[in-house]
């Protein structure tokens, strides 16, 4: 009895093994690497997006803080020039009268020493003289204190100038590697489906109204804008055939005269600013903090926009991104 027992135990262990050597065997493979999914995707797409177009946000800034700086530098050297034609004017006249004045009370000294009316007044003619020299040399002490603060100013504003100068050139560099990244995820774009990548890249896009109501200048810029629909996003670009979201503000309102920088955080500062329950088509919408991106209200809740590499100029929701503010240009 306890043989057959044994006997029972070891049947059903190797019953039990080859059970699970079968279910072993039915068990699918995992694949090395599981496909991307595309909202994975979409996701780090719309985040390398967002990064490039804030380190070419700030590249515009830089290069507007740079033009100014330039143009103060070379305002400030024309002061030192025009300063310095003055007092070379100025020592030159003094320097004639004052050699005058010592030629004609050296000729008149002599004889005159014992002549107390004339000894009183080359006395007198000898203060003259001294007041000349107060004079020469408070001018010469006024030009030197203006000169010394002319000079400090010029140089601090070339080296802020070099500063910004440093900033562009670590901006491009950000900015190339952000591209980088995006070649990354563009390769993983390309492993998706094409109808799924055109879904993706379509995503936040709407159809095109089929009427604006504006009038005046708003409806001028707004009909540059929506004439760009479908054309490329490009960083730092302002037209003709590409823009970046603040290029492409800039150009559409400088169709109705009115002039704005090529960035959207100093457009930010442009207008007069509107909530956003009294949006009306034309007025100039900020996204994110900081600001980076800009767009136009078109009415109906919709915007158009120069929105990303991918998806180029389109009109979208007017929320589609973390809202900031929006001005009022006219």
């Amino acid at each position: 009895m306890v043989h057959g027992r044994k006997r029972l135990a070891t049947a059903l262990s190797g019953l039990a093994l080859v059970a699970c050597v079968g279910a072993v065997g039915f068990v699918p493979a995992q694949p090395a690497q599981a496909e991307p999914k595309i909202d994975d995707v979409q996701q780090r797409v719309d985040t390398l997006f967002h990064e490039a177009e804030q380190a070419s946000e700030r590249l515009n800034d830089a290069k507007l803080e740079l033009g100014d700086l330039q143009s103060d530098l070379v305002s400030l050297q024309a002061d030192q020039e025009r300063q310095h034609a003055r007092l070379e004017a100025a020592r030159e006249n003094l320097q004639d009268s004052i050699v005058s004045s010592y030629e004609g009370q050296s000729l008149s000294a002599v004889g005159v020493v014992a002549d107390t009316d004339d000894a009183t007044s080359f006395v007198s003619n000898l203060s003259t003289m001294s007041a000349y020299n107060d004079m020469q040399s408070q001018l010469f002490t006024s030009f030197a204190t203006e000169s010394k603060a002319l000079d400090l100013r010029a140089k601090a504003t070339e080296q802020r100038a070099a500063e910004i100068e440093k900033k562009q050139a670590e901006l491009a560099a950000d900015k190339k590697a952000i591209d980088d990244k995006y070649e990354q995820a563009k390769a993983l774009l390309d492993k998706l489906k094409a109808e799924e990548r055109e879904a993706l890249l379509s995503r936040g896009s709407v159809r095109m109204p089929s009427g604006v109501d504006a009038s005046g200048r708003a409806a001028i810029a707004i009909r540059y804008a929506m004439a760009q629909v479908g054309k490329s996003y490009v960083y730092g670009a302002a037209g003709p055939n590409a823009f970046d979201c603040s290029g492409l503000m800039m150009m559409a309102w400088a169709q109705a005269g009115i002039s704005l920088p090529h960035s959207s955080g100093a457009q930010y500062g442009v207008g007069h600013h509107v909530s956003s329950s009294d949006l009306q088509p034309g007025d100039l919408v900020f996204y994110y903090s900081p600001i980076s991106h800009v767009a136009m209200y078109i009415g109906n809740g919709l915007i158009v926009e120069a929105a990303n590499p991918g998806a180029g100029i389109r009109v979208s929701p007017v929320f589609s991104m973390p809202y900031v503010g929006a001005t009022r240009l006219v």
